[in-house]
């Protein structure tokens, strides 16, 4: 006799209001949304000139770090079939609409930067020359330029069948050359490659004689304007310089790994030549030129951005370092500095003390630290660092306290997106002072700001402790303990 079959199950829909698409903004979107924002400060007549040129290029910055993580993650999610993001967006339809709005933001920035900002620097005496209002005189010592101090570090490559298609760095600059006619060993000339070692300037300041120091010509302008001495008996037929972004995250299973270190130093090492994600090349490039520069990087055709411009826009940043302009700045502000006649430690033992930076100095802090490296009362130091930037006078005093005969504990988080190799040499540095170091904890990224250090204070210890929020630092005592 057969068992009774048993009806079949009914099927589970989710009855979580909170799993609605309708619900959710796509994250990728939303993030290209706010850089349109940061490109709506440059266009701010109200703000600074030099201030405006800033805005712009943080906004191009901007761009290349979201196509070399999140444009990255979304094309990865593709290729391995992930299942729709929470607004219920698929990875190929967010990748169709990145191309679409990052389109509309590349062409609104180089509308920024040729009929607005430009123009603006010009009129107020400040000139990012190009090559056509080159004057004689400037072509001559630009030319002379390029023949001393550019041409002899270049290497250019002509493409054919004995030379493939090289490994192109990540953000380098490029120029693509069409050439016509026979070289010095009768080999029929057709494509060639010339690649800007980063050792060289990409903003040229012209000298006082030639209109300078407020004159300025970009390194890619030049490169296009001589680029036939590279190529003598050959025709230069064109000239367009292009740009690869490549996907930049680094992924390490940090459960799998029992060396965090050697494991990015492993990752970064083949950082600047991972899979291709973005192409920006000139706008008058011929189309099968930049359909066998999308060939060779492995790129679909919407990941070409045609740009009217220099496509390592955000470099023209230093062109506000460059220049002592006030009356194109923010005129500076004069933080708050914590004066204490009796020293930092007696007065956070009074009461807390609340800093809101940037309008409270943040010396007060390096203050604390730099006394309690030097303080024979303080028996140890605790601290975590996310970025700490060169010269860093807080590692200084940490491996100043460690020599000091303090015990120095460091929480250092080397996943600091793009700074990882900077902290596995900040890490190593530390070490070797005999801090203490500690890679974080696995599965989360350590972003906190934190300091204890630990002080004895008669036949007590007294803990004082610095947190830092998003926006405002407190310092206080912790509860104290026999």
């Amino acid at each position: 006799m057969t068992p009774p079959v048993s009806p079949p199950s009914p099927t589970f829909v989710s009855t979580d209001p909170l799993r609605d698409p309708a619900l959710y903004i796509n994250r990728e979107l939303s993030q290209l949304d706010f850089n349109f924002r940061v490109l709506a400060q440059a266009m701010d007549a109200q703000v600074p000139l030099l201030e405006r040129l800033r805005f712009l290029c943080i906004s191009c910055t901007n761009l290349d770090e979201f196509f070399e993580i999140r444009a990255a993650a979304v094309r990865h999610a593709q290729e391995f079939g992930l299942p729709p993001a929470p607004d219920g967006l698929g990875p190929q339809a967010i990748l169709g609409a990145i191309h679409d709005r990052a389109a509309e933001l590349v062409e609104q920035q180089y509308h920024c930067w040729n009929e607005v900002l430009r123009p603006a620097l010009a009129e107020a005496g400040v000139g990012i020359l190009h090559n056509r209002t080159w004057t004689p005189r400037q072509r001559r010592w630009l030319r002379a330029y390029f023949r001393n101090e550019i041409m002899p570090v270049l290497s250019p490559l002509g493409l054919d069948p004995s030379h493939p298609f090289p490994k192109i760095l990540n953000k380098s600059l490029n120029i693509v050359v069409v050439l016509k006619g026979t070289d010095a060993f009768g080999r029929a000339g057709h494509l060639a490659l010339v690649r800007a070692p980063r050792s060289l300037p990409r903003i040229i300041q012209l000298p006082e004689s030639l209109g300078g120091p407020q004159n300025f010509v970009l390194l890619s302008a030049v490169l296009s304007a001589f680029v036939d001495e590279l190529f003598p008996g050959m025709d230069v037929q064109g000239a367009y310089q292009f740009r690869v972004t490549r996907n930049s995250e680094l992924v390490v299973d940090e459960e799998e790994v029992e060396n965090l270190a050697l494991a990015l130093r492993d990752e970064l090492a083949d950082r600047g030549y991972r899979p291709a994600v973005r192409l920006e090349i000139a706008h008058d490039c011929p189309k099968p030129i930049m359909q066998t520069l999308l060939q060779n990087f492995g790129l679909p055709e919407n990941a070409a951005y045609r740009i009217d411009g220099p496509v390592n826009l955000n470099r023209v940043i230093q062109v506000y370092d460059l220049l002592t302009r006030p009356d194109l700045k923010y005129p500076p502000m004069s933080p708050r500095v914590l004066k204490t006649a009796e020293g930092i430690f007696e007065s956070v033992a009074g009461n807390d003390i609340l800093l809101h930076h940037p309008f409270d100095s943040f010396s007060t802090v390096l203050d604390l630290i730099r006394e309690a490296s030097v303080d024979p009362n303080v028996l140890a130091i605790k601290q975590t660092l996310y970025r700490t930037g060169k010269d860093s006078g807080i590692v200084e005093a940490l491996i100043q306290a460690a020599r000091n005969g303090k015990d120095v504990t460091v929480v250092v988080e080397l996943r600091a997106r793009f700074d990882e190799e900077a902290n596995l040499g900040l890490a190593d540095r530390l070490q070797d002072a005999g801090v203490q170091v500690v890679y974080g904890v696995v599965g989360y990224k350590t972003h906190a700001k934190m300091l204890l250090i630990v002080r004895r204070e008669g036949r007590k210890l007294r803990r004082y402790v610095h947190l830092a929020p998003a926006i405002t630092t407190a310092a206080r005592p912790a509860r104290t303990r026999t």
